[in-house]
């Protein structure tokens, strides 16, 4: 329980932030999965449609503090691996 004014609006804020970065999250992790269900089905076509979103979706929530940037790199890295080794 916040005992000051600043501790109250800090305790608001946070609650609004963490609903923002959960559904954040969740947009990355659909992004996410649609192209590993595309690697896993080993249907290139949507596989490569789907590769760039991915990237953009990593990279923005890495510029925005929701995941880390070499969590980020490390991710788009992994995915462009089974990409190729699609190919």
């Amino acid at each position: 329980m916040p005992n000051t004014k600043s501790a109250e609006k800090a305790l608001r804020q946070g609650k609004r932030r963490r609903v923002r970065n959960i559904r954040k999250m969740k947009a990355i992790k659909d992004v996410l999965k649609g192209l590993d269900r595309a690697l896993i089905a080993k249907n290139k076509a949507e596989a490569i449609s789907l590769f760039p979103k991915a990237q953009q979706a990593l990279d923005k929530s890495a510029k925005s503090n929701i995941i880390t940037k070499n969590t980020a790199a490390r991710k788009k890295s992994r995915l462009a691996a089974r990409l190729k080794k699609l190919s």
